[in-house]
């Protein structure tokens, strides 16, 4: 399967990553509506006082997702711890993109625009209900293949 790697028999893929989020409902409408992720699955967990969402492209089996969890019922996080951070989401027109986003009312802190002087890769930060940042990238050029274990614990030195 793509974006999986098998190491000594065991194999490892990027299920999701964890959002906290004041108001499900709210968090999945705009991931659902403005870039167009599919809800792969809701968990309620009332012993907890929680809602889970799932959303991405595609199936959760298959590919990575976020996992959106309201603790407490909506509107009960007032205020949203500071996440340092951010998802990045690869987007095939992000100028088209950007103009239905903008016309949604969705913050941007930055871009859209060349992510280098002379780069025909596009990037562009915006936030999301609660604050989140999104990255938006709009590539054309290819990183290559992964650098192999010894390589890259050299490079950082």
């Amino acid at each position: 399967m793509a974006g999986e790697k098998t190491i000594d028999g065991i194999t490892f893929r990027i299920r999701h990553t964890m959002m906290l989020v004041s108001d499900l409902d709210r968090s999945m409408d705009f991931y659902t509506r403005l870039l167009g992720m599919d809800v792969q699955r809701i968990r309620p967990a009332p012993e907890k006082s929680e809602r889970v969402g799932y959303l991405g492209y595609g199936s959760e089996d298959q590919y990575p997702g976020l996992e959106l969890i309201e603790t407490g019922g909506a509107g009960h996080v007032k205020d949203m711890p500071k996440w340092h951070g951010h998802v990045a989401l690869y987007v095939s027109d992000l100028y088209k993109l950007s103009d239905k986003l903008k016309a949604a009312g969705v913050k941007f802190t930055f871009g859209p625009q060349p992510n280098r002087p002379g780069s025909r890769d596009l990037v562009a930060f915006i936030q999301d209900p609660d604050g989140y940042t999104l990255e938006l990238t709009e590539r054309h050029s290819t990183s290559g293949p992964p650098l192999p274990r010894d390589e890259a614990r050299s490079a950082d030195k």
